[in-house]
C-alpha cells in the first residue's frame, strides 16, 4: 500500500510532512530492526534534517541499529562537516544518536557485492536493440548488513532516466561502475530531449529490473519538490510510490512555454560545484533553444569539470552523441557515463563527412579558464562581465533567465522535442 498526500498548489507543512513520515514508518513495521536509510547528497533539493529528525526522534530506542548511506553515484565522497550540515546535526550529535554515516564507494571493488545479471537478450529487449551486452549487477554490500531499507529522495525530471529518485538511488546510487555506465549511455543514446520528463523509459526499465535483484525490504519515501518547497510525500512500495511522485513531478516541475528562445541564461545553483552537476543546467532547457541559438551556463563559483572524471572529460571533450558513435572504435573503450556526460552537456548534432554539426552553442560562465573551455569544445563567456539584468524579462525578444537552474524541465507546449533526424 502507497500512502501520501499532494498538491500543485498548496505546499505540504513539516507537520504535514512529519506526520506522513511517522505513518509511513509505522506501516514498515521496523521495531527491533537494523535500518539503513538511503539519501541523496547535497547536490539534490531536499528537506534532509527534517526528514532525518523526522527518521531519528522516531526510531532510536526502537530499533536494533539506525545508518545512513550516501547514494553518491559518482560524486565526491562527503566531508563529516558537508555530512553535518547536509543532516542539520551539530558536531558530535551523530555520536551520541549512535548513527553512523557513509560515503558510497562505487570505486571500490571491495565494497561491492555481485547480485545478479542481466543477459545481454533482456538488455537488447529492454533498450528496445540500441544495447546488447549483459550487464553484471553490483551493489554496496553494505545493505546487506540491514533488514530493511528505506529510500529518501526527491523526484525531479531527469536526463537519463526521465524522472529520478525511486530505485535510482539504488542503481546508480550506490550501485557498481558497470550499472553507472549502461544506464548513462542508454540514456544518450535515446538523447536528453527524448527522455527528460518521460515517465516511462528503457533506462527507468534497466533499474527496475537490476532492483529486483535486492531481496530486502524497502520502503521509498518520495518527495515532490518545487524550488525549495515540498508539494508531495508518497511512502511504500518503491515502484508505486515513485509512479505517483513522478505524476505529481510532472505537473509542477515542468514549464511549458510557448516559443523557444535564441538565448537562455542558465544560473547554477550553489549546490553544483562542478560542471558534472551542471550541466544539469543545460539539460533541463536544451528543449526550448531553437536550432542555432545557445545556452549560457551561469556559475561565477564554479572552478572544477569534474572532481572524479575531470582527466577522461578533458582527454575526449564535449561532443555530440553522432560523433562518438560515428569514431566507436576510437571511442568505445571510454566509460559509459563519462561519454553520456559528453553529449548531454553538448547536446544534440550530426557528425557527416568529418565534420561536427552542433545544433545549439553551450557557453561557459564560470572560473574555468577560457582556453581550457576551448579546448573541450565549449564556448566561454567572463562571469564578471555578465549583467543578469540585461537578460531579465525579455522571453518576447527570445531571451530567457532562468535562477536556480537544474531541476525544472522547461518543454514546449506543443509537445515537440529537437530531434537528431531533422537535422
Amino acid at each position: 500500500m502507497t500512502l501520501g498526500k499532494g498538491s500543485q498548489e498548496q505546499p505540504l507543512t513539516d507537520e504535514e510532512l512529519a506526520l506522513i513520515f511517522r505513518q509511513g514508518l509505522e506501516e514498515a513495521h521496523l521495531e527491533r530492526k537494523k535500518i539503513l536509510v538511503i539519501i541523496p547528497d547535497s547536490t539534490r533539493t531536499a528537506p534532509i534534517p527534517l526528514c532525518f529528525r523526522t527518521l531519528s526522534s522516531t526510531l532510536l530506542g526502537k530499533v536494533k541499529r539506525l545508518d545512513v548511506l550516501i547514494a553518491l553515484g559518482t560524486h565526491p565522497p562527503m566531508s563529516e562537516a558537508e555530512i553535518d550540515a547536509h543532516l542539520g546535526t551539530t558536531e558530535g550529535e551523530r555520536a551520541r544518536f549512535k548513527v553512523r554515516v557513509f560515503n558510497h564507494t562505487w570505486d571500490r571493488p571491495e565494497e561491492l557485492q555481485r547480485i545478479g545479471t542481466i543477459p545481454a537478450s533482456e538488455i537488447e529487449e529492454i533498450s528496445h536493440g540500441l544495447l546488447s551486452e549483459q550487464v553484471r549487477v553490483k551493489i554496496n554490500r553494505r545493505i546487506f548488513d540491514y533488514d530493511h531499507l528505506i529510500i529518501i529522495g526527491p523526484v525531479f525530471p531527469h536526463e537519463v532516466v526521465g524522472f529520478s529518485g525511486g530505485y535510482k538511488y539504488f542503481f546508480p546510487g550506490i550501485s557498481g561502475p558497470a550499472m553507472v555506465h549502461h544506464s548513462h549511455w542508454l540514456g544518450a543514446l535515446i538523447t536528453n530531449p527524448k527522455v527528460s520528463g518521460t515517465k516511462r523509459t528503457p533506462v527507468r526499465d534497466m533499474i527496475n529490473r537490476a532492483a529486483s535483484f535486492v531481496e530486502i525490504p524497502t520502503t521509498l519515501f518520495a518527495l515532490v519538490i518545487l524550488h525549495h518547497t515540498v508539494h508531495g510525500l508518497y511512502v511504500g512500495d518503491p515502484i508505486a510510490a515513485w509512479e505517483r511522485a513522478a505524476d505529481l513531478s510532472a505537473k509542477i516541475n515542468i514549464v511549458w512555454v510557448k516559443h523557444p528562445f535564441h538565448t537562455v541564461l542558465a544560473a547554477a545553483p550553489a549546490m553544483y560545484q562542478e560542471l558534472w552537476t551542471a550541466g544539469k543546467c543545460m539539460y533541463k532547457l536544451e528543449p526550448v533553444v531553437e536550432d542555432g541559438g545557445k545556452v549560457i551556463i551561469y556559475a561565477p563559483n564554479l572552478h572544477k569539470i569534474s572532481v572524479t572524471h575531470g582527466d577522461l572529460i578533458r582527454e575526449i571533450g564535449y561532443h555530440t552523441r553522432d560523433y562518438f558513435l560515428s569514431q566507436w572504435d576510437h571511442f568505445k573503450d571510454v566509460p559509459g557515463a563519462i561519454l553520456a556526460h559528453s553529449s548531454h552537456v553538448r547536446g544534440i548534432g550530426t557528425y557527416r563527412n568529418k565534420v561536427e554539426y552542433d545544433r545549439i552553442e553551450v557557453i561557459l560562465s564560470t572560473q574555468i579558464p577560457e582556453t581550457t573551455c576551448r579546448a573541450i569544445n565549449l564556448g566561454y563567456l567572463n562571469p564578471n562581465e555578465v549583467d543578469l539584468d540585461h537578460f531579465a524579462n525579455r522571453q518576447d525578444d527570445g531571451v530567457l533567465l532562468v535562477p536556480k537552474a537544474g531541476e525544472i524541465l522547461y518543454r514546449l507546449a506543443d509537445g515537440s522535442v529537437p530531434d537528431i533526424d531533422l537535422l
